[in-house]
């Protein structure tokens, strides 16, 4: 068992949101490698933004990782991945646990992102 990471999230979490990764390879045979803790080594590279090498040795191999981000990371033909998916569901159950819209009623600006709209019209 691996130390936890202030990325990881739950496996009851991660259980709402494993068929979109499960069902995004075909499996020709038992895996031998634990999703969840790909799941959660892409989300720790994502947080720490480091490279693929430095994955801390408790994570699966950084070529098993990276093999399945490029799965997940493939967009459909609407122009979206599995990853976003999997990543939007899970916005949208912390949003719900916390007891909010499950999607932001408001929209955040600044001056400057005003005034470069404002140019464009």
């Amino acid at each position: 068992m691996r130390k936890p990471y202030p990325s990881d999230i739950t496996r009851e979490k991660y259980a709402q949101i494993s068929h979109y990764l499960e069902n995004a390879k075909k499996a020709t045979c038992p895996r031998k490698i634990d999703l969840y803790e790909v799941f959660c080594a892409i989300l720790y590279l994502l947080k720490n933004s480091c490279t693929w090498r430095a994955l801390p040795n408790d994570f699966p191999d950084y070529r098993h990782v990276y093999y399945y981000w490029s799965i997940w990371t493939k967009k459909n033909e609407h122009g979206q991945s599995v990853m976003d998916h999997a990543l939007e569901r899970l916005v949208h159950l912390e949003r719900c646990e916390i007891r909010r819209s499950s999607t932001p009623t408001t929209l955040r600006s600044t001056r400057k992102a005003y005034k470069k709209a404002v140019s464009c019209i």
